[in-house]
């Protein structure tokens, strides 16, 4: 099974982020705690953990509204 995920602006719509593919859950996770400031900074405002074709969760990189 590969993860990876997927990248969408404020919109929803898709937006640029690397394609980046990993053996493991804990392993894209890892990776999104590391990158997750730097896809913010160029306007990606959710990301999409995806199994194979499955969608596992979705998660705001937004901060939260106060």
């Amino acid at each position: 099974m590969a993860w990876s995920w997927r990248y969408e602006g404020t919109n929803g719509d898709a937006a640029d982020g690397p394609a980046e593919s990993f053996p493991s859950q804990a392993d894209a996770e890892s990776w999104i705690g590391q990158a997750w400031r730097e896809l913010a900074a160029s306007g990606v405002t959710t990301v999409v953990l995806v199994e194979d074709d499955r969608v596992d969760y979705r998660m705001s990189l937004q901060p939260p509204a106060e």
